[in-house]
């Protein structure tokens, strides 16, 4: 596209699979509870998400956790490496987060386990450590991408968790530089995070386009800080009629038509 010569890349439900990779791991996880207590993993995924959210909310940190992006499941299984006072804090909560949070939720159904609790606690980050699921478009369209632009990876979260998923989906290698909120502090959809990214790349907004999945970090950020945006509306949902992107497309094969034409 004549004009453009950089793309940045969302990653959580853009590139890799997220809420579904993390429904997966507790739900297999919640299989330890059906074979000790009878108790439906499906059941008590719907209640732990509701206990751990709850948690999540409650702690001194969580301002800081929704500045950079970290929702209250990935604090079930992230280490919150760091030197960030907010990481050391979250780190030293969250062996006590995990265990409360499944604690809670069994409780929730009339089970009193605290055993069963701290294996789930356990179990839960392993799993979802072993899933990292790319969507089946996302390796041929960053290749054919990389050869005509500069690419950059924009991601809100914990810097461990993110740069976990990033090497477990072998991803790294397709951008020219890695953004990721909790090693600065600032998040999307904040300006200043697509502004020190635009610097890292040596490129300027006008010559920058954002793809992402949510309209609110992704697309009106982006549109703020004075890029253009593309909406990836993999699961077809409607507009919220306020935000309008650029171009909106359920699958990445659709970029092809857009940015090689």
């Amino acid at each position: 596209m004549s004009g453009i010569d950089t793309l940045i890349f969302d990653l959580d439900d853009t590139l890799v699979v997220e809420e579904a990779s993390a429904e997966a791991a507790f739900i297999e996880a919640g299989e330890l509870a059906r074979t000790r207590r009878g108790l439906d993993p499906r059941a008590l995924h719907a209640t732990v998400r509701k206990t751990c959210r709850e948690l999540w909310h409650a702690f001194p940190s969580h301002p800081y956790c929704k500045t950079i992006g970290i929702s209250s499941w990935e604090g079930m299984w992230a280490d919150f490496t760091g030197a960030d006072p907010n990481l050391e804090a979250l780190r030293e909560w969250a062996p006590a987060y995990r265990f409360e949070s499944w604690r809670a939720a069994l409780q929730a159904h009339g089970i009193d386990d605290p055993e069963l609790a701290a294996m789930l606690a356990d179990a839960f980050p392993r799993l979802r450590r072993e899933r990292h699921v790319v969507y089946p478009d996302v390796a041929r369209t960053l290749q054919e991408l990389s050869n005509r632009y500069a690419l950059g990876l924009m991601t809100n979260g914990a810097p461990d968790l993110q740069r976990r998923k990033i090497e477990g989906a072998s991803l790294g290698g397709y951008f020219d530089q890695v953004f990721i909120s909790g090693e600065t502090g600032i998040g999307k959809p904040d300006r200043r995070a697509f502004e020190m990214l635009l610097a890292r790349l040596g490129s300027s907004a006008v010559r920058t386009v954002m793809i992402g999945d949510r309209l609110t970090t992704d697309v009106l950020g982006a549109q703020e800080a004075g890029m253009r945006a593309v909406w990836v509306n993999r699961p077809g949902k409607s507009g919220d009629g306020e935000i309008v992107p650029d171009w909106e497309i359920s699958t990445l094969d659709e970029l092809m038509r857009i940015f090689t034409d």
